[in-house]
């Protein structure tokens, strides 16, 4: 999601105005716990960091394999993730119920054909239940710090609850977990009510209030309908209008969902099917981005279907290849602009007075309170600034450049540590659970490599690191994504280094076993890592 602002350099600009913001849309999020310093150590082989699909899916994976010597730090009180965090009105997934799910444990009972919020959290409070994760589950616990130390071959760990060592650190935690907030003059003098659509106040009622919405991504079309009818006024503050496309939702019948328990290979082929049509989008994404005119020329029917009023359908018209930006679905966003307490505002926003937002164009709205549906800090997150390598460069020095893995899951300098949902793993077309346990089967297999050569550390070597990312921004070029637009799939260097430029299974592929080749392998006997010749093809 891209910020409202009134030019590109105010992203550089009014860095108070943001801190100040920010601990307002956070006050309520908890204590400030610090460790004690004379807390004992804590020591783990596997530490993992988050509780939503990553960080679950990793820990399920590895009690099923009979590795039972893990913790799983959470800094929340509940299971979930991003699926815990965003509550607001309307949340649910845009990929089909009966492939977000993990393969090991599918859920015969969804209701939707995509899951609402509510019932994707309570799946993974299931699995994390008839699983038996929730023991190795650290509530609470926020991640402060993580320092490779070469002497002893370990991680070392601050957490607000204490000090750890661990062999393996897991990072889990996802893409979509710190919210980005608008850098927009005079923000933090609004007197109403300002919050982020991933910290909902569910303490406010929004009836009667005339309400501000920034932001026409994935999170704002789905809350504005459920809003519209509530509020006296709703403006809605759009930079770039997003492609929408039918979404097509609709409760899934008892009789099927009774045919799925009884007959779980029904649902198995369900999945199948829909995972085949949606892999079919690759095609027009990678390798054909023509097909995306027939996709264009759908989306188009679907706004004049929908919005009648011509100066509305033009506001509403994307001026970009589609595909350049996330395609959305929903049937009822572009009915919701329609009404008449709506207003669509394309002007951009040139500052934030106590009780209104004034526009480039000099008009000034009031407002009561403001909704920021400004997405997330993707290619920018925090975190990598505080976890530390080998020679003390953190992640984030590292990836000043811009972040980059092996395979989205291993980085030069950082032995044993692992991503899920990595740089270049993320999708525009099919589900990220599958592109998850595509690297849960990866990182499984250097554990089991580890433990039959009884080895102590792997780290991958620069020199693959470099060759499989080459190749991977070499195959971007051409694709829909590389057509001009600006998105948050880029980083500050315009690459896209979030996406993955093909097929999933031409990942999982590519994941499917552990190649120790590409890695230095360092044994427990020795710090020294023996020379291992890489292959010469180190093709994706």
């Amino acid at each position: 999601m891209e910020r409202i602002l009134a030019s590109d350099e105010e992203q550089q600009g009014d860095s108070d105005a943001r801190t100040d913001v920010a601990d307002r849309l956070t006050q309520a999020a908890g204590d400030d716990t610090r460790p004690g310093e004379d807390a004992p150590m804590q020591q783990v082989r596997i530490a993992i960091l988050g509780t939503g699909f990553s960080g679950l899916g990793m820990a399920i994976r590895l009690k099923q394999r009979g590795y039972d010597d893990f913790v799983v730090i959470e800094r929340a009180t509940d299971i979930g993730g991003t699926w815990r965090d965003n509550t607001y009105p309307g949340c649910a997934c845009d990929i089909p119920s009966h492939l977000y799910s993990f393969s090991f444990a599918l859920n015969p009972n969804w209701s939707r054909a995509y899951s609402p919020q509510s019932e994707i959290q309570a799946y993974l409070r299931e699995c994390a239940e008839r699983y038996g994760i929730l023991p190795h589950i650290r509530w609470n616990c926020e991640l402060l710090n993580a320092t490779w130390n070469d002497s002893n071959q370990r991680w070392q760990l601050t957490t607000s609850q204490g000090r750890m060592t661990a062999t393996l650190l897991i990072l889990g935690n996802g893409p979509l977990n710190e919210a980005s907030l608008p850098a927009i003059p005079g923000i933090e003098s609004f007197v109403g009510t300002i919050f982020h659509s991933s910290q909902w106040r569910h303490d406010y009622d929004l009836t009667g209030k005339r309400v501000a919405v920034i932001g026409t991504g994935a999170s704002s079309i789905q809350l504005i309908p459920h809003i519209q009818p509530r509020v006296s006024q709703l403006t809605l503050f759009q930079r770039t209008p997003p492609w929408v496309v039918p979404r097509r939702d609709h409760p899934i019948p008892g009789w099927q969902r009774a045919l799925f328990r009884r007959l779980p290979i029904t649902q198995h082929i369900a999945r199948a099917i829909i995972y085949f049509q949606r892999e079919f989008m690759a095609l027009a994404f990678v390798y054909r981005p023509q097909m995306m005119r027939a996709a264009e020329r759908l989306a188009r029917r679907h706004l004049e279907a929908q919005v009648a009023d011509p100066a509305l359908r033009e506001k509403l018209t994307p001026r970009y290849v589609m595909g350049c930006k996330r395609v959305l679905l929903s049937d009822d966003f572009y009915p919701a602009l329609t009404q008449p307490n709506v207003e669509v505002i394309t002007e951009r926003i040139r500052e934030v007075r106590p009780h209104s937002i004034v526009t480039t164009d000099g008009n000034e709205h009031e407002v009561d309170a403001i909704i920021c549906a400004t997405g997330f800090h993707v290619t920018d997150t925090k975190l990598p600034e505080f976890i530390c390598g080998r020679d003390g460069r953190s992640l984030g020095e590292v990836w000043q450049a811009g972040p980059s893995a092996y395979k989205g899951t291993a980085v030069a300098g950082f032995p044993n540590l692992f991503l899920l949902i990595g740089p270049n793993t993320g999708l525009g077309h099919n589900s990220m659970v599958y592109m998850i346990e595509s690297q849960i089967t990866y990182i499984l297999g250097c554990l089991r490599l580890l433990d039959r050569r009884g080895l102590q550390a792997v780290e991958i070597r620069p020199e693959a690191q470099e060759t499989f990312n080459a190749q991977v921004q070499q195959r971007m070029q051409g694709t829909v994504w590389t057509s001009g637009c600006a998105s948050w799939y880029l980083d500050a260097h315009g690459r896209n280094s979030t996406l993955w430029p093909g097929f999933t299974w031409l990942f999982r592929r590519a994941t499917r076993r552990f190649d120790a080749a590409r890695y230095q392998l360092i044994s427990r006997q020795s710090n020294e890592a023996p020379a291992m010749a890489v292959p010469a093809n180190t093709s994706l």
